[in-house]
């Protein structure tokens, strides 16, 4: 009985608290809602974006934070947030996405969080992407929203925050094309939505956001858990002329992460007509969390306008925190030639009218607008990495032109024509691709033409896959070209080697296959990118030379080898054999042991793979299916490729750790293959000698 009415009192307490809550405006929200795993891969970012104003994820785990290349291990970003300051009520409050954290998560500081119900839509321009819709804008946009109003979060309070009664929408855009497949851009809309029955305006309004940009491969030196010796390896700089930060890393991975990482304004509305964006952008920095440095130092609360520390302070740019010693030329050559654990600021603001008048954000009347990219590049030439010149930004330059380019003509940018729907056929030591003719009628949007010209076919050799900071739009190789024979562009070769004489369809494919090309002599075991574009004649009106489609976004790994065999009399096999050490494909480093793998190949489509000492002890088993197998069961798949590779079918890799978790010593071992369609068992043996 006393428990039940202690049970009673609980519910009450609870009540009552909950009507607290309401009547005070305090809200609760459960952030399970909260989508943290978006992140871009239809170019060569690996951008994660989420739907509480935080940018990247930090280091830990399986996703990307923002990786350049795609699948290189080089982290650019360890996390960023968006901030927005003003005054209202005489109040002046920031509103932070992310702050200086040690570790990535819900803390002080992030500030914002999904509404209820709130999620990230993916939509594309592709009509070949299953996101496909009418009104995207890029080739993979994530569009979401999320508030600065929810003071409690998951049950705890959110410290140090009052909201000054915001909604962001934020949509991002992102493309494969390949002078365009290396930055994302971030257009956030903000409205005044209120907080607590107060509908006031605010005023003295900055934007802003804040990035911990650190240039490290996580393959050479894992990021997680690290310390400060792994943040304090890079460099900084900004150019005025651009508004665009940047970082590089100076002493943490060299030879390993030869890019640079920037952030930078495209534009702002409202702003006072004719002022370019560079006069209200500012640009801060300052030492991750405990510097005592007079300007360089952490901001820890809103506005502190005695020191001129506060947030709001920060975003307002040296020349308001100190006229005397705000940030010159000597100062930023200083950061950009000196490593360490620093975090920055670019923001843009006070926001004024076109006329230059006062803004004041209404209640559900105004919207502010401001646009960022996200931009990662390779340095230019062979210079040290210690070194920042200007012809090694030169790529960084590129870049940042086509960002601007593509902000400035309302997101749109030339295009080549579509990438070839392509099928890829896997034998033993060869490899055939099949292509549709669609890319042959692809219209231009700029120049309203169908423009097609020919196709490029590409291939990596063999071995790529183990250098760690690879780049595959480096690694792929140009095998062949083919164009039009009947104009006076490119070579004139004609289709006539490609081209099949009436079209070919596989099972379940309703495609039309018009052209194909083989690929003999391949080696059995070791990863091969195989892909195919199309180009255009070019479009000298807008000064633009012949545009080619993505080459990553139809790219595909293979490892050829030997089909499913389902014949009871075919014998299967193991190679290398004996295996001596080490294969050539076999990884290297400090966890070489779990990184090695050999091949059982003639394999029935479903089987089990038992392996045996000669004294009979069952050393591991096996489970083979050609349907889904993809390699993901050993170290060496997981680290040196995306999960969608493809396998012939008939070949299974085993890495010779022993079900006990153990590397197998030299020996002689037996194997064995249960054909589970017929009960059939076939035998073997090989060698390890290391």
């Amino acid at each position: 009985m006393s428990i039940k009415i202690s049970f009673i009192k609980l519910a009450a307490l609870l009540s009552l608290f909950f009507i607290f809550l309401t009547i005070t405006g305090y809200v609760f929200f459960d952030i399970a809602g909260d989508i943290n795993n978006k992140y871009t891969n239809v170019g060569n970012i690996a951008l994660t974006v989420t739907n509480y104003g935080t940018l990247g994820k930090g280091f830990c785990g399986t996703q990307p934070s923002c990786m350049y290349p795609i699948n290189s291990g080089i982290e650019n970003l360890y996390l960023g947030g968006i901030w927005v300051g003003g005054v209202k009520n005489g109040n002046v409050l920031v509103s932070t996405g992310a702050i200086d954290v040690s570790t990535a998560g819900r803390n002080e500081g992030f500030e914002f969080s999904s509404p209820p119900g709130g999620n990230i839509l993916e939509r594309s321009s592709l009509q070949t992407s299953p996101n496909y819709r009418p009104e995207a804008i890029s080739h993979q946009d994530f569009v979401t929203e999320f508030i600065d109003t929810n003071v409690v979060i998951n049950g705890t309070l959110v410290q140090n925050h009052t909201p000054l009664g915001l909604k962001v929408m934020l949509q991002t855009y992102c493309y494969n094309l390949n002078f365009a497949n290396n930055w994302v851009i971030f257009n956030y809309k903000i409205v005044n939505i209120g907080y607590r029955g107060d509908n006031g305006p605010i005023d003295s309004l900055y934007l802003g956001v804040w990035s911990d940009f650190v240039v490290r491969n996580t393959n050479v030196t894992p990021g997680c858990g690290a310390g400060t010796s792994f943040f304090n390896k890079g460099a900084n700089g900004f150019i005025d002329s651009l508004s665009m930060e940047y970082a590089y890393d100076y002493s943490g991975d060299p030879g390993f992460t030869d890019n640079y990482a920037a952030l930078k304004i495209l534009g702002a509305n409202p702003r006072p007509s004719g002022e370019k964006v560079k006069s209200r952008a500012h640009y801060t920095i300052w030492q991750f969390k405990n510097s005592n440095d007079p300007v360089y130092f952490w901001p820890t609360q809103d506005n502190d306008p005695i020191v001129k520390g506060g947030r709001f302070q920060k975003m307002e740019g040296y020349a308001s925190i100190n006229p005397v010693t705000f940030i010159d030329s000597n100062r930023i050559n200083q950061l950009r030639q000196s490593p360490g654990n620093r975090t920055t600021l670019l923001s843009y603001g006070p926001f004024r009218n076109t006329d230059n008048s006062k803004f004041s954000l209404r209640y559900n009347q105004d919207t502010l607008n401001i646009v960022y990219a996200v931009i990662c590049a390779k340095k230019n030439g062979t210079d040290p990495a210690t070194m920042d010149t200007e012809f090694q930004k030169l790529n960084l330059y590129t870049s940042a032109g086509w960002a601007q380019r593509a902000y400035d003509n309302g997101y749109k940018l030339p295009a080549p024509p579509d990438n070839p729907i392509t099928h890829y056929v896997v034998e033993d030591k060869k490899v055939t691709l099949y292509w549709a003719a669609n890319a042959e009628r692809s219209v231009d949007p700029i120049s309203n033409l169908r423009d097609f010209e020919g196709y490029r076919i590409y291939r990596t050799n063999p071995g790529f896959d183990l250098n760690l900071s690879s780049d595959l739009t480096q690694d792929l190789k140009l095998i062949a070209e083919f164009d039009s024979a009947h104009n006076a562009y490119s070579n004139n070769t004609g289709f006539g080697f490609i081209k099949l004489a009436t079209p070919i369809m596989f099972e379940g494919d309703t495609n039309q296959y018009w052209y194909k090309f083989e690929f003999p002599n391949q080696l059995n075991g070791f990863q091969y990118i195989y892909s195919v574009t199309s180009f255009d004649k070019g479009d000298p009106s807008q000064q633009l030379g012949s545009l080619e489609s993505a080459v990553l976004s139809n790219s595909r790994r293979i490892f050829v080898g030997s089909p499913a065999n389902n014949n009871p009399d075919a014998e299967v096999g193991v190679y290398p054999n004996p295996y001596y050490g080490s294969a050539i494909w076999d990884g290297t480093g400090a966890k070489k042991e779990t990184l090695r793998k050999l091949y059982f190949f003639n394999l029935p489509s479903k089987c089990e793979i038992s392996i045996w000492t000669i004294a009979g002890d069952l050393v591991d088993k096996i489970s083979h299916d050609a349907a889904t197998y993809n390699g993901s069961d050993i170290s060496w798949f997981r680290t040196y490729t995306d999960g969608n590779q493809k396998l012939s079918g008939g070949e299974h890799a085993w890495d010779m750790i022993s079900r006990n978790d153990q590397a197998i010593a030299t020996g002689l071992y037996i194997f064995t293959v249960n054909d589970l369609s017929t009960g059939k068992i076939k035998k073997g043996k090989f060698l390890i000698v290391k």
